[in-house]
């Protein structure tokens, strides 16, 4: 039987680059946090333990069950959580920018290598591109991940929602300077495929880049259920899964498609 409610906590911090002791330190606190607000589902932001430092991508990443893996598969199971955030995968086809959701007992529900590599950062030059779209199974519906560039690819999650999903989650790293992209693509998200989008941008800076978290908890219709500001720290928003159901039967999205129409003749 599906639940039908679901408090999400978004663990918006700062992650300096190459302090992984720091960084586990504060995703301990916000999980810790998350346990006694009566969060469900944390999500962590993109690349959480090591940072956004890619030229050392091979030093830092490591294998699904090893390594960051295994530290969030450890705080699933100590604090009793559904989690959720990206980290630096290494396998045999080289390094990908990976996102994980982990269940409380510390099962891994599913893994998704981020697909979209964004050049402007050279992405391209260090990562391994995944080739799929993911659904983890839940108490709450099949969930889908996503990673930060990714919100610019409409079709990546309208082929998640059409195989089912009932929510999206998304860690980032998404910088100041195109925030406003950041929020207008996520409620666009959300609104378009009706269902809910849960977002987590980390905070802080590195350099001349200055991140402005921002994180939000969207609903099917684009109403912000919770969002933050500049600073670290934990929000927590609870989702009533039934909006989902009464958004799509008041606006038939799905049922009006037309797929077959759908091409330049």
């Amino acid at each position: 039987m599906t639940e039908t409610e679901l408090t999400i906590g978004l663990g918006q911090m700062d992650v300096p680059v190459g302090e992984p002791e720091v960084n586990l330190a504060r995703a301990r606190t916000l999980a810790s946090d998350a346990r006694r607000a009566g969060v469900d589902m944390l999500l962590l932001p993109e690349l959480w333990l090591h940072g956004y430092d890619l030229e050392r991508a091979g030093t830092w990443a490591a294998p699904l069950g090893e390594g960051g893996f295994a530290a969030m598969a450890e705080m699933a199971r100590q604090f009793r959580l559904y989690l959720a955030g990206s980290l630096l995968e290494r396998h045999e086809h080289g390094v990908s920018n990976t996102a994980v959701l982990y269940a409380p007992d510390g099962t891994l529900l599913g893994s998704y290598r981020k697909v979209h590599l964004f050049r402007l950062m050279q992405e391209h030059r260090y990562l391994f591109p995944g080739d799929r779209a993911t659904l983890c199974p839940t108490p709450w519906g099949p969930v889908g991940l996503a990673i930060c560039y990714d919100l610019r690819f409409p079709e990546l999650f309208r082929a998640m929602a059409l195989a089912g999903a009932t929510m999206f989650l998304v860690p980032a790293q998404w910088p100041v300077r195109r925030i406003d992209a950041w929020c207008l693509l996520a409620r666009a998200r959300a609104v378009e495929n009706e269902l809910f989008v849960a977002t987590c941008n980390r905070v802080g800076g590195d350099g001349e880049v200055t991140f402005p978290g921002r994180s939000a908890v969207i609903d099917p219709w684009g109403k912000l259920l919770v969002e933050g500001g500049d600073g670290g720290g934990l929000l927590v928003a609870t989702v009533t899964l039934r909006e989902m159901r009464k958004a799509r039967r008041y606006l038939t999205v799905y049922e009006d498609r037309r797929p077959e129409a759908y091409h330049v003749g």
